[in-house]
């Protein structure tokens, strides 16, 4: 009998910025690609950064993460550290540039990331999202609204005990 191979288990990690969906409307989502150097991808895989305050630019038809901070390990090697807070380049197609360019321009939209991942061959993937500033009643509206789904959920729960 042949023996059955040992398949390794990838643990998939998600970073979810969750002030993005609490200070913004998001529109529409795209899935990119970022481009990284030296360790940046073994220390996101330890969980060593931040998008919090992350916001995305077009700059010269390129797109850009901006203050976003991935901490250095220290198993990396010394001679090459990059810059922490450094300006990171996203990977779009021409066409998905022009339409986040002309949404931003026109209609006044803010490109944010809202999601890092990793997919399923285990490359990370960034969420960007379109979105619009909330104003502070409809952030008070959507608070409300949590606080009554899961106040009901909790009587259904307690419901069918």
């Amino acid at each position: 009998m042949a023996k059955a191979k040992d398949k390794k288990k990838v643990s998939v990690k998600e970073f979810l910025n969750k002030k993005a969906f609490h200070d913004y409307i998001i529109e529409d989502i795209f899935e990119v690609g970022i481009v990284l150097h030296g360790s940046e991808i073994k220390a996101i895989r330890a969980g060593r950064m931040n998008f919090k305050e992350s916001f995305v630019r077009i700059i010269k038809n390129e797109v850009f993460i901006l203050n976003m901070n991935i901490s250095h390990l220290d198993t990396a090697h010394v001679s090459y550290r990059p810059e922490e807070a450094r300006d990171r380049k996203l990977l779009l197609h021409r066409k998905q540039i022009n339409k986040l360019f002309e949404k931003t321009t026109k209609d006044g939209y803010t490109i944010i990331a809202t999601k890092m991942y990793f997919n399923k061959h285990n490359i990370l993937k960034v969420n960007i999202g379109i979105a619009k500033g909330k104003k502070n009643y409809d952030k008070r509206e959507d608070l409300k609204r949590k606080t009554m789904a899961r106040d009901t959920q909790r009587i259904l729960k307690d419901y069918n005990r």
